[in-house]
């Protein structure tokens, strides 16, 4: 692991998420082919993109964060802005894609994203001014 990467554990995680408006996560472990081939391409992102958070987690070695996030096929890259998980997808991205996906996320409106999130509680029966 890098110094551009940092490993996250069911004890930094959530510090690491609310200290932080913009946190790529991905989850590995070391037997799986496709994480070893995603891992290069993921820390050149992390070397390209100082301002964000690149976070790993082992699957293996913190199966409760994975259980948590219901990672069902590895590697899984999820994002995270202002602690709200806005994009989890499987599968080793290429650089260009990854790329892609990191301007995505830079550029959603966040407020725009949270009226969404509220609007589909409320449809689902949850009042957003339930959550304080």
């Amino acid at each position: 692991m890098s110094s551009t990467t940092v490993e996250l554990t069911k004890e930094n995680f959530d510090q690491t998420v609310t200290e932080n408006g913009f946190v790529l996560i991905d989850f590995w472990a070391s037997w799986c082919g496709p994480c070893k081939q995603f891992a290069p391409v993921y820390e050149k992102a992390a070397e390209a993109n100082p301002d964000l958070v690149f976070g790993k987690v082992d699957t293996e070695a913190q199966p409760e964060l994975a259980a948590a996030f219901g990672i069902q096929s590895i590697p899984t890259l999820m994002i995270v802005r202002d602690q709200v998980a806005v994009f989890a997808q499987p599968g080793a991205l290429p650089q260009e894609a990854l790329d892609d996906v990191i301007g995505q996320a830079r550029n959603l409106d966040m407020d725009e994203v949270r009226k969404s999130i509220a609007a589909q509680q409320e449809q689902q029966g949850q009042s957003p001014s339930d959550q304080g």
